[in-house]
């Protein structure tokens, strides 16, 4: 999270019926509505794919922000109307971030205005299982980087949009083993910096109970996944000092459980964890 010293110009739940204006008599207007941080967020309904109207109607907006002292100028261009990325470079816009569906650009109307990142972090997280036995649910990847030698590690991976921690960690660990678990608490994080395309990278490991003991591999990705002792695991060379470490932790720990908080409703938006 990032803390700003002024006012964010943030671009979230426009409502264009509010404070919406329009410029000049284009075919194609823009229209936009002032967010509570003095940003203009500009209707992506209103982006023309026309590239001549698109920057006449561009040209006649900048000076009337200026006018009614916007701070900083949120352009959402849609997949249908990138053609106008190339004019909205030329007035001063610069890439804020894109999908597959959208391009969105600022422009800081006023001088040196803040205007808040994109996301900067990646986020992952592993399950540790462990059965009856005291036997630990291991996984070696098909996929290493090279120079990599075979090595047995947690089951997890990277979490899905909108996704919560709890129900990531059961699914990856099904996904690649087949093993369906209940989630019991969150027993270590580590926070990478570096790590894909310049951003941070934070890894959770949750330990989870199994429900049944039957592997069904993940093909794709996995080369060979078995219940190994814990000991084993704990004293087996090929195993990264790292992955060893986080087993002991899960299994010393009682780690941070689920525990809801009044008020803060839906449950599939909120999640907080916390030592019982």
């Amino acid at each position: 999270m990032v803390k700003s010293p002024r006012s964010v110009a943030l671009p979230e739940a426009p409502q264009y019926t509010s404070f919406c204006l329009t410029i000049g008599g284009n075919m194609s207007e823009l229209i936009w509505s002032v967010n509570p941080f003095g940003g203009a967020v500009i209707d992506p309904n209103s982006v023309s794919s026309t590239v001549t109207e698109f920057a006449s109607s561009l040209l006649e907006s900048v000076p009337k922000w200026r006018d009614e002292n916007i701070k900083v100028a949120w352009l959402e261009i849609p997949k249908g109307s990138f053609s106008a990325i190339a004019t909205a470079s030329e007035e001063g816009f610069v890439f804020h971030h894109a999908t597959e569906d959208y391009a969105m650009m600022t422009l800081q109307v006023e001088e040196d205005a803040f205007v808040p990142p994109y996301a900067t972090h990646y986020i992952g997280i592993g399950g540790v299982v462990i059965n009856q036995n005291r036997e630990l649910l291991v996984v070696s990847e098909r996929y290493r980087a090279a120079g990599r030698g075979p090595g047995y590690k947690l089951p997890g991976g990277a979490l899905q949009p909108g996704e919560h921690l709890a129900e990531a960690a059961v699914r990856e660990v099904y996904e690649e083993t087949g093993i369906s678990t209940t989630f019991e608490a969150l027993t270590f994080f580590r926070h990478w910096h570096g790590y894909r395309y310049g951003k941070s990278d934070i890894y959770f490991v949750a330990r989870l109970s199994p429900l049944d003991n039957d592997i069904t591999m993940q093909e794709e990705e996995i080369a060979e996944c078995l219940w190994m002792p814990v000991d084993q695991f704990l004293n087996e060379e090929s195993v990264h000092l790292f992955n060893k470490t986080i087993v002991r932790s899960a299994t010393e720990n009682e780690g941070l459980k689920v525990t809801p908080i009044n008020g803060y409703e839906p449950a599939d938006k909120f999640e907080f964890f916390m030592p019982h």
